[in-house]
């Protein structure tokens, strides 16, 4: 028993990790989906990715996995898992259902080179809690293409401009760790998560306004982060401006 009490540590320590791969499962059902023609189902097992990614880090930093397992790297692990779900399959549906074609095909390759720049960047993640750049939310952009039906040139232009954005050294929000109106931004994406749970039941031919209404998170995690990244500079040009006001 006792032994078994030293080496619980190291054991939940590992059970995070083998948490965390489960998104590379979630991936791989998602790309069988893609390719048998099932766009609801690529959502739910990106979705389901997706809910991985957002709780496997709460439970590494809880149960010290950088303690507990030093040999083994966990955010590689999240890294590659992150890419796949994140910017390889979206990527991979994009041109499976045609939402781009003839030369806006282009704009594919286009994001999988900046994206995997994106990740490979060691300051991809700040210490206080912000992305750098553009953070790779292929699967959000693709899945609003689909809904909406946009035309081909708007959604090849649309993935060409956040692949620039991606070096582009903005810092955008990380909800659960950035600390700036963090509840607020934690309860307003539970409340877009269940928005989309609404539109997955009829996806096939969904509400427009539940449609419209999930834009509202998007919108505000890019408001936001926009705001906050100048928020220093509109400050001090204020501050300059009253001075020479005086």
């Amino acid at each position: 028993m006792k032994l078994l009490s030293n080496k619980l540590p190291t054991i939940r320590a590992w059970a995070v990790h083998f948490y965390t791969s489960l998104g590379l499962v979630a991936g791989l059902l998602a790309l069988i989906a893609v390719t048998e023609g099932r766009p609801r189902d690529v959502f739910i097992f990106l979705g389901l990715a997706l809910w991985i990614d957002s709780t496997d880090g709460m439970l590494a930093r809880g149960w010290e996995v950088l303690v507990w397992t030093p040999r083994f790297d966990g955010r590689k692990l999240d890294d590659i898992t992150d890419y796949l779900n994140y910017t390889f399959i979206p990527v991979f549906f994009a041109y499976q259902f045609e939402l781009v074609s003839g030369v806006w095909t282009l704009s594919l390759p286009v994001v999988l080179l900046a994206s995997a720049y994106g990740f490979c960047q060691k300051a991809a993640k700040t210490d206080d809690g912000y992305f750098t750049g553009f953070p790779s939310y292929w699967n959000v952009l693709v899945f609003y293409f689909y809904l909406l039906d946009t035309q081909p040139a708007v959604t090849g232009l649309l993935l060409l401009f956040f692949a620039v954005m991606v070096f582009v050294p903005i810092k955008y929000i990380y909800p659960s760790r950035t600390p700036v109106l963090r509840q607020i931004n934690i309860g307003l994406g539970f409340i877009g998560f269940l928005v989309l749970c609404l539109i997955m039941i009829n996806f096939d031919q969904p509400d427009p306004r539940l449609v419209y209404l999930s834009l509202i998170y998007p919108l505000y995690y890019l408001a936001l982060s926009v705001y906050l990244h100048f928020r220093p500079r509109l400050l001090s040009w204020l501050r300059f401006s009253s001075l020479r006001g005086d």
